[in-house]
């Protein structure tokens, strides 16, 4: 039979056994054969800064990361995330021993879990979560609970009492990730206060994705949980330079936490890229010590696409869960009298010419994400502009 061997033993791991193709190739590739507008995978289509660009052709042309560079990163990359850390949040970390270059922070999540958990470990993940999540707590043979975050009041919510709940003495970690993709959620000091008290009474260790620091509107502010009393000694903090300076492409990421907890991580790290990126690790190096316009310039600039896209969400019928952060937007098609996220995704590239995701695919309950499609705003103006014309057509 295809796809078995003569022991009718699938080929594929039992641990990954439920993960196929993701839901993004298959939404990009219906882009392409219908000619829709991608506003489902969330990359950018324009590049960042010309004086990025140019550090890493400038490392390129001068021989730099050309070979393999160091393990645990360039020291002046570094150098750098330990700088802005300091500079951005007060937070001090020694770039020899404290911080970890990756290879984009969905290496650093692997890496980190693949590190700290083993077979039968729990990790408590806030559920819609990033795809990589649950396929790495599978690889690491832990087990996934999730707890989930439900709309209301415009925004999607975390109750404190259900995840209290849901530790057990089986949980070793738990995986936290603000601001928060699909949600758009930014996690209130007064939330990450009481997970820091949490992770401190149950001794638990406490993996943070902070890779749209920088993308925080309104009232909202982005604040590491590692900046909480207690929890510098339990947490590895993630960012990335993709989400920040518009180059997914490069895969540079990182990851800062204690001597031992990086050691822990890199044993791990070493065996899955090695290294990777070489010359961009010194653009991404030049491109963190940018002035604080250049980042203020670029959440500005984000915040005029999300209420343009949200404008138009709202104006074809959607609910739209106005997002505090990152660069997506959840919205609830019941409205539009419909309840099924992956059939109207499937079927929006033929209605209106626009691709979206569904947010189920987030979700291990996935009734509770079923009428929830999120969208990408990190799109040029125009582009955004010709999809709300576009999604009008389902308001009629």
């Amino acid at each position: 039979m295809a796809g078995m061997t003569s022991s009718s033993r699938p080929l594929l791991n039992r641990r990954l056994a439920e993960f196929g193709t993701t839901i993004f190739a298959e939404m990009s590739a219906l882009a392409l054969h219908t000619g829709s507008i991608n506003l489902g995978q969330g990359f950018p289509d324009t590049d960042g800064p010309e004086e990025v660009r140019e550090a890493a052709v400038r490392a390129l042309r001068d021989g730099r990361g050309n070979q393999y560079p160091p393990g645990p990163g360039v020291p002046e990359l570094r150098t750098a995330i330990a700088a802005h850390q300091q500079r951005r949040y007060g937070l001090s970390y020694d770039p020899d021993t404290e911080v970890l270059v990756t290879a984009g922070a969905t290496e650093a999540i692997a890496a980190a879990l693949l590190a700290l958990v083993e077979p039968g470990d729990e990790v408590i993940a806030f559920e819609p979560y990033y795809d990589s999540y649950a396929a790495c707590i599978a690889m690491a043979g832990g087990t996934r609970v999730p707890v989930t975050l439900r709309p209301g009041g415009g925004r999607f919510r975390l109750d404190l009492d259900e995840l209290r709940a849901a530790v057990t003495d089986r949980t070793r970690l738990l995986l936290i990730n603000t601001p928060h993709n699909p949600t758009g959620t930014v996690l209130t000091r007064e939330e990450l206060a009481a997970i820091a008290e949490l992770a401190v009474e149950r001794d638990l260790l406490v993996v943070t994705d902070e890779v749209y620091e920088h993308l925080v509107f309104d009232d909202a502010e982005h604040l590491p949980l590692a900046t909480f009393p207690g929890m510098r000694e339990r947490t590895v903090s993630i960012g990335s330079a993709g989400k920040t300076f518009s180059f997914t492409g490069w895969k540079v990421g990182w990851l800062t936490s204690t001597p031992a907890l990086v050691t822990a991580v890199r044993s791990a790290k070493q065996y899955l890229t090695y290294v990777a990126s070489g010359p961009f690790q010194y653009a991404v190096a030049e491109a963190l010590a940018l002035p604080d316009s250049y980042f203020a310039a670029f959440r500005d600039d984000m915040l005029v696409k999300r209420n343009l896209l949200a404008a138009g969400l709202a104006e074809a019928g959607f609910e739209v869960f106005e997002p505090a952060g990152t660069y997506f937007i959840t919205t609830d098609i019941r409205p539009l009298g419909e309840t099924d996220g992956f059939a109207f995704c499937r079927a929006l590239p033929e209605r209106a010419g626009v691709v979206a995701i569904p947010n189920a695919v987030f979700y291990d309950h996935r009734e509770a994400g079923a009428p929830f499609v999120r969208f990408a705003f990190c799109k040029r103006t125009e582009v955004l502009q010709e999809a709300v014309k576009r999604l009008k057509s389902l308001a009629v």
